[in-house]
C-alpha cells in the first residue's frame, strides 16, 4: 500500500510513519473490507482531504470480524460501530470517539471498538492515546491489523525501538496480514533502514506475488534508491495487473522520465488526467515529458493549464520549463507570468 505515503512532496497529516509523508497517489480503489489502514502507508483521514480528491476505496470501511449474531444488545452494539464507522467516514472523529468510548465502558475488550476508538483518536493527532487500548487487544488474541496499528502509533509516540519490534512480530504472524510488511518497510526506511525496507517487501512479495500494492510500494523504495529500472519495471507490472490505478500510472510515469522513456510517461500522466483532469500536479509531469519529447507548444500549452487560475503554481510551472533540456528560462517570475498568460503570486 497506507495507507502506504513517495522522492515526492510531501504532505504531513499525522506524520507516524514514512509512506504517509510521500506524495500522492493512492487513488481509485474499490471499497475495502476491513479496518485496515495501518497508519503510515495507507493515508490518514486529515491526510485525504488534501489529496486533490482521492477517495481511495471509501476512506475507511469497518466491517465486523464475526459472524452477525441476534439479540437486541447484538443489535445495538452494531448500529453503534455502523455508526462510528460513518462518523470516520465523515471526519468527526469526535462523535467516532464518543461512539467507542461508550461500547468500550460495557465491555474493555471488545475489538471492533478499540480499533474505532484508535482511529477517532488518530484523526485528532492523539493517536497516543489508543496505545493502551490496543495493547489490551493484541494481549488476548493474535489480530494482525491491532498489531499492526499498536507498532505504528508506538513509532508515531517516539517509541520506535518498541514499535519496529511490534511490527516484526506483526509480519511474523500467518496467515501473513500483507499491511503489517507495509508499515514495518515504511517505519524502516523512515529510520534510514533503506535495504531491510526493500527486503521487507519482498518478503511479503514472496507471500503475495500477485499484490499490486506491494509492487508499487517496492516500486517507490527503489525509486528512491535510484534502481530506476527495477522499479519501472515493477511498475509495468502492477500497470498491467490494474491498468486503470491512478497511482500505479502516476507513479510509473515519474519513474519513466527519469528512465528516460518519455513517450511513455506522458502516456501514464495522461490516463491519470483522464480520470482526474484537475489533477495539477501530473499535468505538470506531463509537460515535462512533453518538454523532453520535443512538443514544446504543446507543454507551454499544458503549464498555462496548470497555471489557471492558480497563480500560486507560477513558481513550479517555471520550474519545469527550466529544467527540461528543450524547455526556456526566465530571469524573472513577471516574464514567466507573462509567456504562460498567468500573473504573479
Amino acid at each position: 500500500m497506507v495507507s502506504g505515503l513517495h522522492g515526492g512532496l510531501p504532505i504531513r497529516s499525522h506524520d507516524t510513519g514514512y509512506f504517509q509523508r510521500r506524495r500522492f497517489e493512492r487513488r481509485g480503489l474499490t471499497s475495502g473490507t476491513a479496518l485496515r489502514v495501518p497508519v503510515s502507508f495507507h493515508e490518514t483521514f486529515d491526510g485525504q482531504a488534501k489529496r486533490r480528491g482521492l477517495s481511495r476505496r471509501s476512506i475507511l470501511s469497518l466491517i465486523f470480524q464475526k459472524p452477525p449474531v441476534t439479540g437486541r444488545q447484538n443489535n445495538f452494539l452494531a448500529q453503534a460501530l455502523q455508526q462510528g464507522a460513518m462518523a470516520l467516514r465523515t471526519q468527526q472523529f469526535a462523535q467516532a470517539e464518543q461512539i467507542a468510548a461508550g461500547i468500550l465502558k460495557s465491555n474493555r475488550a471488545d475489538r471492533n471498538a478499540t480499533l474505532l476508538l484508535a482511529h477517532a483518536l488518530m484523526g485528532q493527532r492523539r493517536g497516543d492515546e489508543a496505545i493502551a487500548p490496543l495493547e489490551r487487544v493484541v494481549r488476548r488474541s493474535d489480530d494482525g491489523e491491532a498489531e499492526t496499528l499498536l507498532g505504528a502509533l508506538l513509532c508515531g509516540a517516539g517509541r520506535v525501538p518498541d514499535g519496529i519490534a511490534q511490527l516484526r512480530r506483526a509480519a511474523a504472524r500467518r496467515p501473513a496480514y500483507l499491511p503489517s510488511f507495509q508499515e514495518l518497510a515504511g517505519q524502516l526506511a523512515k529510520a534510514g533502514q533503506h535495504d531491510e525496507a526493500i527486503s521487507t517487501i519482498e518478503a511479503g512479495l514472496a507471500l503475495r506475488p500477485d499484490s499490486v500494492d506491494l509492487k508499487l510500494d517496492l516500486a517507490r523504495l527503489l525509486h528512491d534508491a535510484n534502481e530506476i529500472a527495477r522499479a519501472a519495471s515493477l511498475l509495468t507490472a502492477a500497470r498491467d495487473a490494474a491498468p486503470g490505478r491512478p497511482d500505479v500510472l502516476n507513479r510509473l510515469g515519474r519513474v519513466l522520465i527519469l528512465h528516460g522513456d518519455y513517450a511513455e510517461a506522458a502516456d501514464a500522466f495522461r490516463r491519470v488526467l483522464a480520470q482526474y483532469p484537475d489533477d495539477r500536479s501530473t499535468r505538470a509531469y506531463l509537460a515535462t515529458s512533453l518538454f523532453e519529447l520535443g512538443e514544446c507548444e504543446a507543454a507551454e500549452a499544458t503549464l498555462r493549464s496548470v497555471i489557471r487560475g492558480q497563480p500560486q503554481l507560477l513558481g513550479r510551472a517555471a520550474f519545469v520549463m527550466a529544467a527540461g533540456s528543450r524547455g526556456r528560462f526566465f530571469f524573472s517570475q513577471s516574464d514567466a507570468a507573462k509567456f504562460l498568460g498567468g500573473e504573479s503570486a
